[in-house]
Formats: structure tokens, C-alpha cells, sequence
């Protein structure tokens, strides 16, 4: 027995050892590149392309892959600026995802005054070119690791394009298939707060209504037309009123992408754009459903017809605490942001413009939150699909200063400065941390696994809610 003790306690003093020298490796390697990484997320900060549209991002971020040895697999699920990178052979096989797009209209330089360096440009107020940047680094940084150590395994890095509005574009590879040999997938996103405990989303889908109608002179012959805005118009009200008979929990928006040329005409073309979230796929699809009812009854209403194009849908997000509490270990491991005197500065000036009275402390980027089951949020993502199919887990870093919404133009300012380098790294070393972990204790991914079964049910089948459509590589122009 005591030989049994003793030689138990070797082992794991031997892979304690083991896990403690990754880690010094992974963050020298990680410290030694910081500002070369930075260059890259600057870059594709200031290039700031929108969703399947994001050419140069996507070969940028090929090329560093390429030179540090990685493989490459082009045009994923027939979206051009889709990628695979991968490394190594046979299983374990981790993941990491790598977004890349921005957002229109958001457009601003890195100062914490309002000044667009586009007007009417696009902007990453979603960080995305430090997602897609950090999410590099940190698979490089485990590749090195494998490399210098003859760890078996794979890894697989996912460029995905177009997450932001009615892009979708992990619907669209997970449709193809492109995670079925994935064991685990780590993932992070820009925040205002250092987190990794789990939480789920609202699943979501995104439609367009297109309503036609008869022109006419507004004026002269009004009884002789048939008005698209009418329907659009009904359509509308029908689904505020709708509004008091759904969960507390279901999101709706819309707006008028097309209502008509000149007042003087009645239109005969109109076109709406809705959007439903909900907790559960089975809900969406629900309300979805009543949603087609009442466009129907909008048209049958004003004289009009309807058609519809669903733009896409996505799957709420489905925690893995398995993964969760790697992540968590490693975010305390590498700690938080600590700000320079000018960061400060730039904080609160920043913090001034933002209308709320009830900001967290700026230092709080400097702390990582406990680890806790954060039940669920109102946000949305694709990632929701990858995490039906294969065990998925991610993390905030607080890229933004503490107070700063996503999807502003404070966040864009945050994103392509000091602060937000910062935030990314905090991201990459995590990351890198985590799969050298699950690399090092291959047993979590069946126990991950089996927690996803669980989650989703034994007799789950993944299909798309964007159903059979193809990617929407035109909406952006």
C-alpha cells in the first residue's frame, strides 16, 4: 500500500512539474510576441471589414498560421474568407475559434472623444479584430508548446467570418460538418469584466418580409393601389401587441428596410426586417410560427402578398461546466489588466461619455470575477451552434474599460488601443493555458462529453434553423 502512495504521489508531482512548465513556456512565448500581436489586432482593427467580406483579415491571419507551420483548408462551407488551420495528428482534437468582422456605421478613432476615421464606416465595436487575433496567438502559442514537447494531438483553428447581425457563419460550418472530428472548443470575447463562468443565450433568427403590392397615384387614384408599407405597417402592429403574450425573456426587433420611393406613389414594395430571440430553440421556433401568422394576416388585411427570407438563425448557447472551470483556473492563473497612468487617464475620460450613473469601478478590470453559474443572457451568437455539436467553453477579458457597452463607439476607441491589446493577451494566455490542460488530461474530454449528451438530450440531430439557404455572402454589400 505504501509503495502504491508513494508512487502516486510521483506521478502527480511529475505531472504537476509537467503543467508548471507549460506554463512558463506558453507565457514567455506569448510575452515575447506581445507586441508583434498587437501590430496584427491594430491592423485589422484600422481595415475594420464587414461580415464575408473581411479579405484582408482572413489572409492576414492565414499567412501567420502558414509561417508557424499550421495547414491550411480554404473556403469552409463555401464562404471564401472561411478557414481551418490545423496542426499536429490524431486525438486529442481542440479547437479555436477565430472571429473577424465589424460592424457598419461605428467608425471611430482611438481617443476618448467621438471622432470617426470613417464617416458612416465600419468600426470593430465588437473587438473582433482582437478576438480573431488573440484566438491565433493562443493556438500558436500551444503549438509551440506541443512541438518542443512530442505532445500527440491536434489543433484546429476556425477563421469564421460574418457572426455580427444577419451573417451567421458558424451555422454555416457547422452545417458542413466542419466540427465533427472536434473534441473541445475554447472561444473568448471582448468585455468590460475578466470571466469565465458559463451562461447560455438566446437562441435567434433573423427574416426578412417582403411585401408587394399595387401602384397607384396617391392622389389621383389611391382606391386603385394596394400599399407594401400598409403590410409592412400592420405586420408591425400586430407584433407590438404580441409583445405582451410571449416570455419576459423573448427579445423582438425590427426595422423598415425598404418603405417606398416618393409619398406621391403608393408603394408596391416593402420590406421588413425581424429579428426573435428566445432561450430555447423549441421556443423560437414557436413564436416564429405565430410571427408567420401574423405577416399572413397583415397581407390578407391590406390587399397585399408576403414572401419571406430567412437570413439566419442561430442556437442558444449551451455551457459546458467541465470546460468552464479549466477556463477559470487559468483566467485566476493569469489574473487581470493592470492600467498605466495614461490607460487611466483614458478611462475616465472615456467613462464621461458614457450615460449612466452607475459604473463599475475602473479598477475592477484588474479583477477576475468568481467563478458562478451565470444562468442566462439576453445577448445572441453563433457560437450557440458549435456548442450543440462538440463541447464548447470561452471567456471575457476586459478589453473595454469597465462601464463601456459592446456594439459602441467607445468600444471601438478601447478596441484599438493599449487597453484592449492588454485584454487580448490576458485572452490568448488563457486559452493556450486551458488547452495545454485538457492536452495534458485527455480524461476531461469524455467527462465534457458526456455533459453535453446530457445538455442536449441522447437523441439530439443538429439541423440548422438557417434550414437549407446558402450563406448570405452578399448581405454586407
Amino acid at each position: 500500500m505504501r509503495t502504491f502512495i508513494n508512487t502516486l504521489i510521483l506521478i502527480l508531482s511529475v505531472t504537476c512539474t509537467v503543467a508548471q512548465d507549460a506554463s512558463k513556456a506558453v507565457l514567455k512565448h506569448l510575452n515575447d510576441k506581445q507586441k508583434h500581436y498587437e501590430g496584427m489586432a491594430e491592423t485589422i482593427w484600422k481595415w475594420a471589414e464587414p461580415g464575408y467580406l473581411e479579405h484582408k483579415t482572413t489572409a492576414l491571419l492565414q499567412d501567420e498560421l502558414r509561417g508557424e507551420g499550421f495547414k491550411m483548408e480554404q473556403g469552409i462551407a463555401d464562404i471564401p474568407t472561411a478557414f481551418v488551420a490545423s496542426f499536429g495528428t490524431g486525438k486529442p482534437v481542440i479547437g479555436f475559434l477565430a472571429e473577424m468582422d465589424a460592424l457598419p456605421g461605428l467608425s471611430q478613432q482611438a481617443t476618448p472623444d467621438k471622432l470617426a476615421r470613417e464617416e458612416g464606416g465600419f468600426g470593430h465595436a465588437c473587438g473582433h479584430n482582437l478576438f480573431g487575433t488573440g484566438s491565433v496567438a493562443a493556438a500558436i502559442a500551444t503549438k509551440k508548446w506541443m512541438e518542443a514537447n512530442g505532445i500527440k494531438g491536434t489543433i484546429k483553428l476556425f477563421g469564421t467570418p460574418a457572426e455580427e447581425g444577419a451573417g451567421g457563419g458558424k451555422t454555416y460550418l457547422v452545417r458542413a460538418g466542419a466540427f465533427n472530428d472536434v473534441d473541445a472548443v475554447l472561444q473568448w470575447h471582448p468585455g468590460d469584466n475578466n470571466s469565465a463562468s458559463p451562461s447560455s443565450t438566446l437562441a435567434y433568427k433573423v427574416a426578412l418580409f417582403r411585401f408587394k403590392g399595387i401602384a397607384a397615384h396617391a392622389a389621383a387614384a389611391p382606391e386603385k393601389g394596394r400599399s407594401a408599407l400598409d403590410g409592412v405597417e400592420a405586420m408591425n402592429f400586430m407584433v407590438n401587441l404580441m409583445r405582451e403574450h410571449v416570455s419576459q425573456e423573448t427579445r423582438i426587433h425590427y426595422v423598415i428596410k425598404k418603405g417606398g420611393l416618393t409619398s406621391n406613389i403608393v408603394p408596391d414594395f416593402a420590406e421588413v426586417e425581424f429579428t426573435i430571440r428566445h432561450p430555447s430553440v423549441s421556443g423560437l421556433n414557436d413564436i416564429w410560427d405565430r410571427l408567420i401568422k401574423v405577416a399572413d394576416a397583415a397581407a390578407m388585411g391590406t390587399g397585399t402578398s408576403v414572401s419571406h427570407e430567412i437570413m439566419t438563425g442561430l442556437y442558444n448557447l449551451l455551457p459546458n461546466e467541465t470546460l468552464a472551470k479549466v477556463m477559470q483556473r487559468n483566467l485566476e492563473k493569469v489574473g487581470g489588466i493592470i492600467y498605466s497612468e495614461e490607460e487611466k487617464a483614458f478611462a475616465e475620460a472615456i467613462r464621461k461619455t458614457v450615460s449612466s450613473s452607475s459604473l463599475p469601478p475602473v479598477e475592477s478590470a484588474a479583477e477576475v470575477k468568481p467563478y458562478q453559474l451565470n444562468g442566462l443572457t439576453s445577448a445572441s451568437t453563433d457560437v450557440g451552434d458549435v456548442s450543440w455539436v462538440v463541447p464548447t467553453t470561452g471567456l471575457s477579458t476586459a478589453t473595454w474599460v469597465p462601464g463601456i457597452p459592446g456594439h459602441s463607439w467607445q468600444a471601438v476607441a478601447c478596441d484599438g488601443m493599449s487597453i484592449g491589446f492588454k485584454g487580448m493577451m490576458v485572452a490568448a494566455k488563457t486559452m493556450a493555458l486551458s488547452a495545454v490542460d485538457i492536452f495534458l488530461k485527455p480524461e476531461l474530454i469524455p467527462i465534457a462529453q458526456s455533459e453535453l449528451v446530457k445538455a442536449r438530450g441522447s437523441n439530439f440531430q443538429y439541423k440548422s434553423l438557417a434550414g437549407d439557404r446558402k450563406p448570405p455572402l452578399d448581405y454586407r454589400k
